[in-house]
């Protein structure tokens, strides 16, 4: 898939800003079923503007997520938004790492569409930020209520004080 910007005359045209819009799949960019799983296509709006020293792309990428929720394994879709500033140069210093470099042809943003994605996937699938999750002893969803089993956790290191305290008040 390319997502080019053509930059030809733009680059005399000091503050010259335009509108792009690009779509494509997940699978076009790049982006496996083992990153994430998308629903549709991602959808790229964004504008390319002349700075003087740099040509800014800044925008958003959309796209609708598919996910199994971490806590209660409750399969949900998410609506994303990615947004993004990059600025491409024409001369890079070689030991500037974060620099972009401007392409002899304009820029290509199907690569940097996809570092957004991947490094806007949460390390944590949750469905909400309160989710409950599931009941160790039985698995019902505890969002949907409680299931009364005791779950109640004991420190294994005070178990020997919860004993003592049990035998105190079975001499009262």
């Amino acid at each position: 898939m390319e997502m080019r910007l053509k930059i030809g005359d733009r680059e005399k045209a000091l503050g010259f800003r335009d509108g792009f819009r690009f779509e494509a799949t997940a699978e076009e960019l790049g982006v496996s079923e083992t990153d994430a799983r998308f629903r549709g296509p991602l959808v790229v709006d964004g504008t390319l503007e002349n700075t003087g020293g740099s040509f800014r792309v800044s925008g958003e990428v959309r796209a609708t997520r598919a996910f199994v929720c971490d806590r209660c394994l409750a399969e949900k879709e998410a609506q994303e938004r990615y947004p993004f500033i990059e600025d491409f140069h024409r001369d890079c210093a070689a030991d500037d790492m974060e620099a972009n470099e401007l392409g002899e042809d304009g820029i290509e943003l199907a690569p940097i569409v996809r570092d957004i994605v991947i490094a806007a996937l949460p390390i944590r699938n949750l469905c909400r930020p309160d989710c409950k999750g599931l009941c160790p002893k039985c698995g019902a969803d505890l969002n949907r209520g409680d299931c009364g089993c005791d779950c109640e956790v004991v420190d294994p290191r005070l178990s020997v004080l919860k004993d003592l305290m049990k035998n105190n008040s079975d001499r009262v």
